[in-house]
């Protein structure tokens, strides 16, 4: 490489250098804030979930509070105190469970009226995801039995059992006893073998279902 070459090839090399320099100089702040969105937003999605984890707790300690009183009266108006906001989530949903609760323990204290009166709320909350209603109407059919009007009782069962439902399994076993109350035992014992094959049947639930099958006189195996 001669002199003159190697010359050119210095002054290039500036050129080059020095350009960049300029392009640092004008745009290099661009890369500064962008690290600096990058750690802030690190650092807040870290402070938001150390504040809903917290707020979680303490709704979590809140409840198992209430329910620590010997009295179920007690127990019910402690949950209504219970402030359902800030704890992460679906605020909606938390103060849901919070009636569950409010509801099973004002049945405990013999306040059945009560009870059933919190679960058609729920259930007919249109803020509540359908696995929610569903179940809070389930729980209201139950405790009305068979004092609920029939028609009334099978048509809410039957919406319970459609395919699909949450609670489908659970509610083919109320319409089975519903169907035994009315003496169609053999209606009955078809609709418990299916629901024996129902692929979201629990293990407590087939089980029931199998000793009432027995009781009724049929075969749990018979198809």
């Amino acid at each position: 490489m001669s002199e003159s070459d190697s010359f050119i090839e210095e002054v290039t090399e500036e050129v080059r250098r020095d350009r960049l320099f300029a392009i640092f100089r004008k745009y290099g702040w661009i890369g500064v804030v962008i690290v600096a969105a990058i750690v802030g937003g690190a650092a807040w999605t870290e402070w938001q979930k150390a504040r809903a984890q917290s707020a979680a707790r303490a709704f979590g300690d809140a409840v198992l509070a209430a329910l620590d009183s010997d009295d179920p009266a007690a127990r019910v108006a402690t949950l209504e105190s219970i402030s359902a906001a800030g704890a992460g989530g679906d605020e909606a949903g938390r103060r849901a469970i919070l009636e569950f609760l409010a509801a099973d323990e004002a049945l405990r204290g013999g306040d059945r009226d009560g009870a059933t009166e919190r679960l058609k709320t729920l259930a007919e909350n249109p803020a509540l995801p359908v696995s929610y209603r569903h179940l809070a109407e389930l729980k209201s059919v139950i405790l009305a039995g068979a004092a609920m009007d029939p028609a009334a009782r099978d048509a809410a069962l039957a919406a319970l059992a459609a395919p699909g439902a949450p609670f489908r399994p659970l509610a083919m076993e109320q319409q089975a006893l519903a169907l035994v109350e009315a003496g169609k035992n053999e209606e009955a014992l078809a609709l418990l073998r299916q629901t024996l094959q129902e692929p979201d049947a629990t293990a407590g639930l087939r089980r029931r279902v199998t000793q009432l099958i027995v009781v009724l006189g049929g075969d749990p195996e018979a198809a």
